[in-house]
């Protein structure tokens, strides 16, 4: 089990783990419940995180999204700007940080 994965079973959520982006994007593509999708910039499987959002968005437009990258928030953004509902947390960051970001979008995706 990942480090995120235990953060957020300590929350008390319920995680599902993806392997690579393909079958991250199977999540995203099928009908289970996400209130906000964790995903590193960098990702096997043929697409980038970002790319693998993206692509996810066209069937949940309003999915939460927590990127995690090791890089420049230009990284993700490319040349682009972030779309509402998502954010950057760089690396390296403490667990306690990651807890509040997860705790705040997750808490803010239940208000009408």
């Amino acid at each position: 089990m990942t480090l995120v994965m235990d953060i957020l079973e300590d929350l008390g959520y319920m995680a599902i783990e993806a392997g690579d982006s393909a079958a991250g994007l199977n999540v995203l593509q099928s009908n289970a419940r996400i209130d906000l999708l964790i995903s590193d910039v960098g990702l096997p499987g043929g697409l980038n995180g970002r790319q693998m959002v993206d692509a996810g968005r066209v069937c949940r437009p309003d999915l939460k999204v927590l990127f995690i990258t090791g890089y420049a928030e230009n990284s993700v953004l490319g040349s682009g700007r972030l779309a509402p509902g998502m954010a950057v947390l760089t690396k390296p960051f403490s667990i306690e940080t990651m807890r509040l970001r997860i705790h705040t979008m997750v808490e803010n995706a239940k208000l009408p």
